[in-house]
């Protein structure tokens, strides 16, 4: 299949949750996107370098089809999908597609059909480039050859990381949603995009100690005493170890979480009461996003909490367990969090 992986999209909405929540969804392509609230700003942004744009269609300031005029004296050919609430209103589909438009989502956004209209739109975007352009052929080969290469490290670190969970009862999905939660935490953070991609492919190394750990204190059903506790948290320690001579910059970020996961911002974590931020962000970052999942997940010693109950034990423990930026940024986007945990079910 080919890959889409690095095409430019431009997103124009005048809602910011919805930017977001298209934003995450794009990543989780690979994509890059630029996103803009004023419509006229995206205009004048716009240069001809993307391959698809995302526009709502109710706007104050320039609705989407006006937008879409606007955009078509400067580029016949990118792709535009409109985004609208009136799904059937053939009248308005009709007007967009004589404005240039190319396809239609509808409101609320359902992220396997958007997945594959966008997926769609860019591969025949890239198949007519290639055709336009063959000198472009030998750079796509090589992006594609780099890209397998990538690839095949990313599914080494995932399958590691699931061999490190392999005796304990959490899940892949335990893995994958601390992974886009951490990465989520990331951007929101404002760190760029290096930073988010080694913490989404990092983190899952966190709890990687507890192979050294007996499994009678690993699978124990029941609540560990204190002298298993102690024996347990040694596996911080044990993770670290294992991962901090290692090549990979990724291996060498998991050495860090797996040693600082638990530590609490308030300085009573372990293993070395660490306190604030001299407990690195990698640390500080994971921390959030393995303790809320680990409390909406079910476990064979433990129910669920509901969403909700897990938010509330977050913002209870800002400056407490929690880096309080983190615990405002998760609140302030729990729109996207609820995205995550809706999207990766166990």
């Amino acid at each position: 299949m080919k890959d889409i992986s690095g095409m430019k999209i431009l997103s124009v909405d005048d809602n910011q949750n919805n930017l977001m929540i298209i934003e995450v969804l794009a990543e989780n392509l690979g994509l890059e996107i630029k996103s803009f609230l004023d419509p006229k700003e995206a205009i004048e942004h716009f240069n001809n370098q993307y391959d698809l744009i995302i526009v709502d269609y109710m706007m104050p300031k320039l609705n989407g089809i006006e937008f879409i005029k606007q955009i078509r004296v400067q580029d016949k050919e990118i792709p535009i999908i409109m985004i609208t609430a009136a799904g059937n209103d053939k009248g308005l589909h009709l007007n967009a597609l004589e404005s240039g438009a190319n396809d239609f989502l509808n409101k609320p956004i359902d992220v396997p059909s958007f997945k594959a209209r966008i997926t769609n739109t860019l591969l025949l975007r890239q198949s007519h480039i290639l055709l336009k352009d063959k000198s472009k052929l030998l750079e796509y080969e090589v992006k594609q050859a780099t890209q397998t290469i990538i690839d095949r490290e990313h599914e080494t670190l995932r399958l590691l990381g699931q061999a490190a969970e392999f005796k304990d009862p959490e899940t892949g999905a335990h893995i994958e949603r601390v992974a886009y939660y951490s990465k989520l935490l990331a951007k929101l953070h404002g760190q760029n995009e290096k930073f988010q991609d080694t913490i989404f492919h990092a983190c899952p190394f966190h709890d990687i100690g507890k192979i050294s750990i007996p499994d009678k204190i690993l699978l124990k059903p029941g609540k560990l005493d204190d002298d298993e506790f102690e024996i347990m948290k040694t596996h911080a320690v044990a993770g670290y170890r294992l991962l901090q001579h290692s090549q990979s910059e990724y291996l060498i970020a998991g050495s860090i979480i797996a040693l600082n996961h638990h530590e609490k911002y308030d300085g009573t974590g372990y293993p070395n009461k660490l306190k604030g931020e001299n407990i690195p962000l990698l640390g500080r970052i994971t921390a959030l996003a393995d303790v809320f999942d680990a409390l909406t997940s079910q476990r064979p010693y433990k129910k669920a909490w509901t969403f909700e109950e897990a938010s509330d034990f977050i913002i209870e423990q800002k400056n407490k367990h929690f880096d309080p930026v983190l615990v405002d940024l998760f609140v302030e986007n729990i729109v996207l969090f609820r995205e995550i945990y809706n999207n990766f079910k166990d």
